[in-house]
């Protein structure tokens, strides 16, 4: 949660700070503040609200003069969103300024402490104890302050900080809150996500736990707790900057849903070369799969979404036992893994707090883990053993769209290279499963093609009070996905359930007019779900099918069907989830919602 940028060099910082965090506001928009360095002293300006209220109360920056800052837009964790909340959290001598994404799990402790000396608090945060902490332990070195807070915390922290005896340089840390460094000509960067500074700047470093940046305007320099250099290996970012705007598109969100065939062509081709799925980056060999006991799957959201389907595939084409959880659960439920057990963590970011903390947990009782990631040298990413990008490039709006539909093409290609090893397919059959997998993008892109028809459907059922999801098997885990796509942006109370379990207590929740989304894409399981289709369109239902062009019995049944290609049984969820996709967006577009930011939400969840 949360975003924070900072820079230094020869211009203005805060014009340059406030189109940073336009940049970042998807990961945070209760609040937003600047801190700037002048004439000595640190000013500092905040409002509630969105973005554009600081923009206006500072008339673009300009009222506030200085050539270092740093900057904050906010997704409240402790305390409502409010001006006294707001970040930049200043010290009580104003010597220092801070901006924080993360939580501090022993702030109450702390600032009990800290109230005990005399420290006044005027915010309900957490972030306000460690601008307090630095005061408290600065004795003119910068540095040793900062390594003494750090040793005091407990929890999650990306912090910037601004002290008003050094004008010619900031301090930036991390620990399990992602955090870059941008280097410029004479002008150098923080900030939680590239696409911040990607106007400037393509050199970047990645921040690890417990490194230290210092940053002048003429140079960039890391230390670790000891105050020894370390040598960072520079990054290079290789994708437009025009991959992170809007490019006509209303809303991110549509833009992205549109990007799903290009990323699932830079996700799949790379790793198809003469008829077989290659996995280059990864070292897991032959005798390691065959020596697999079980697999586990944990992710949350949408990528715990993709494990559900993982499970089904994985178990289906390499007879491997999968569990999937969700990550958040993970390390409590005291997990029975070891060494020929393989963990396998989801998550777009690469940064997602609870995925990261059931990383540790399996490595720590030994198992192997490979993660699917976005984001190259994130904290997921260099924490496992073996890892796959998926090259969906940047997605801002928050409701996940082409980083779903790439996390699914990852896991094709996982089962395909395991199948292949254990010997589990015919040749013909991994032959024909990787010529569907290539097929994709163009079979998605057919289905957007007739995005009016969704847009249609989503103008007569945008009013309801309730959606219902279901399906069987496959379709099962790709309802839980449309159904939280619906909820997250148009907020309409929406659930999926297997739907073999309605007549289990859910078919009471059926009245007239309630609209069921009911999937049936499958053969083998088709006409199973037909029954359930009359079961509650015997209740009173309307029923808007989503099957594919083989299945002409559906037209019967559905009061509104939504056709999509045919493809391989195991391949159908990367083509059923689109329809969805477009629904829930159109009908958050016909209520007027936030689309990209949706309330209460944020992208990267760096917070447990």
């Amino acid at each position: 949660m949360c975003g924070i940028v900072g820079y230094i060099g020869e211009n203005q910082a805060a014009p340059i700070l406030l189109e940073g965090l336009s940049k970042l506001e998807y990961r945070g928009y209760d609040s937003a503040g600047i801190a700037i360095f002048n004439e000595g002293h640190i000013d500092v300006a905040k409002a509630k609200g969105r973005l554009k209220v600081l923009v206006d109360k500072t008339n673009n920056g300009e009222s506030v003069p200085g050539t270092m800052g740093i900057g904050h837009t906010r997704w409240a964790t402790h305390g409502e969103p409010s001006d006294e909340n707001a970040h930049p959290h200043v010290s009580m001598s104003g010597r220092f300024a801070v901006v924080h994404n993360g939580i501090i799990e022993n702030y109450i402790s702390l600032k009990k402490r800290l109230t005990e000396k005399g420290f006044e608090f005027i915010s309900e945060t957490d972030t306000e104890v460690i601008a307090h902490l630095f005061e408290y332990y600065y004795k003119g070195d910068i540095m040793e302050a900062v390594i003494k807070v750090i040793n005091r915390v407990e929890g999650s922290y990306a912090l910037g900080v601004l002290c008003s005896d050094y004008p010619d340089s900031f301090v930036a840390v991390r620990k399990a809150s992602p955090l870059i460094v941008g280097l410029g000509d004479n002008e150098n960067f923080i900030a939680s996500d590239v696409t911040a500074i990607l106007k400037h700047t393509r050199d970047i470093y990645y921040l690890e736990d417990n490194e230290i940046v210092v940053l002048k305007k003429d140079g960039v320099k890391v230390y670790n707790t000891d105050r020894e250099e370390v040598k960072k290996e520079k990054f290079t970012v290789d994708w437009d900057v025009s991959a992170a705007e809007k490019g006509g598109y209303e809303h991110f969100m549509m833009k992205e849903i549109e990007e799903q065939p290009k990323a699932l062509r830079d996700t799949i081709s790379p790793r198809i070369k003469d008829g077989k799925v290659v996995l280059d980056d990864i070292s897991l060999t032959a005798d390691d799969i065959k020596n697999i006991n079980k697999i586990y799957i944990a992710a949350c959201g949408s990528a715990y979404h993709v494990g559900v389907v993982g499970k089904y595939v994985i178990e289906k084409m390499c007879r491997i036992p999968v569990e999937v959880q969700v990550a958040s659960e993970f390390r409590y439920c005291d997990p029975i893994i070891g060494e020929n057990d393989l963990v396998i963590v989801i998550s777009q970011s690469g940064e997602t707090a609870d995925t990261l903390a059931a990383l540790k947990e399996a490595k720590s009782r030994g198992a192997r883990v490979m993660s699917i990631v976005n984001v190259v040298g994130s904290a997921i990413a260099n924490a496992s053993d073996d890892v796959i990008y998926t090259w969906a490039g940047p997605e801002i709006a928050v409701a996940t769209t082409k980083a779903y539909s790439t996390q699914l093409a990852v896991i094709y290609l996982i089962a395909a290279y395991m199948a292949e090893k254990l010997g589990r397919l015919t040749d013909k059959e991994y032959a024909d499963f990787i010529a569907e997998i290539e097929a994709l993008p163009e079979k998605v892109e057919e289905i957007l093609k007739n995005k009016k028809e969704v847009q249609y459907l989503a103008s007569k059922f945008y009013n309801c009070h309730s959606i219902f999801f279901i399906g069987r098997n496959l379709d099962y885990a790709v309802s839980l996905e449309g159904s939280l796509k619906l909820k997250e942006i148009s907020y309409i109370h929406s659930e999926a359930y297997a739907a073999g379990e309605l007549k289990h207590g859910t078919i009471s929740l059926i009245e007239d007019g309630t609209l069921v989304v009911a999937l049936a894409t499958g053969r083998e399981l088709f006409d199973k779900t037909v029954s359930n289709v009359k079961e509650v369109k015997a209740r009173g239902a309307v029923v808007m099918g989503v099957t594919t062009k083989e299945h002409d019995h559906m037209g019967d049944v559905a009061d509104h069907v939504i056709k999509i290609p045919s493809a391989h049984e195991m391949l159908l969820p990367s083509l059923s989830v689109i329809p969805l996709q477009l629904f829930g967006y159109y009908v958050a577009s016909n209520k007027g919602c936030d689309i990209d930011k949706p309330r209460n939400l944020a992208k990267s969840v760096t917070v447990e």
